[in-house]
């Protein structure tokens, strides 16, 4: 818990008006939730924190690049990441997260903790199929690719042609249709 401290913004000696809060993210970060999609990480974090009398504005900004294994050859690179976040504090009789942009805090408390949310938006920034640049543009060397590109169907040299005999049968059952 005592990493998570410098994500604890305490509103209530905060004046009325904007705030600004940066924070910069390593692997140590995503570790402590459990993530380990990651094998390095460097993140800047913008947070324009608003307070107003009888709410918070918290609009999330971040930016930077995460080192991932590609999903189609293994190998690692450098994954730039931007991701945004809005959300609205609210204070009610009870604590409530149930919808993704508005948090209900009781009415007693002082600060909160900003690292969850964090967290979330630059996780779901990922995109589902990390694919390392030298696929897209062909430069990228690798065993695997070489592997998968000779066992590929396009590259089989004795693909097997059909017997006319069943492609006839086939016409039959087509013209019943």
């Amino acid at each position: 818990m005592k990493m998570l401290k410098e994500y604890e913004i305490s509103f209530f000696g905060l004046k009325e008006g904007l705030h600004r809060f940066e924070y910069k993210l390593d692997k140590e970060f995503f570790e402590f939730f459990k993530y380990d999609e990651f094998r390095s990480a460097n993140l800047d974090i913008k947070l324009d924190f608003r307070k107003k009398s009888n709410m918070l504005e918290l609009h999330f900004t971040g930016s930077g690049d995460v080192n991932v294994n590609c999903d189609l050859s293994n190998e690692p690179f450098d994954l730039p990441l931007e991701g945004q976040l809005d959300l609205v504090v609210k204070f009610g009789e009870d604590f409530d997260d149930d919808n993704d942009e508005v948090l209900i805090l009781p009415h007693g408390e002082h600060q909160m903790n900003v690292a969850q949310y964090i967290y979330e938006m630059m996780v779901l920034a990922v995109p589902s199929k990390k694919v390392h640049p030298g696929i897209e543009d062909g430069t990228l060397k690798s065993e695997i690719l070489e592997k998968l590109d000779e066992l590929s169907p396009e590259n089989k040299k004795d693909i097997e042609e059909t017997d006319p005999r069943w492609d006839d049968l086939k016409k039959l059952l087509i013209d019943k249709k």
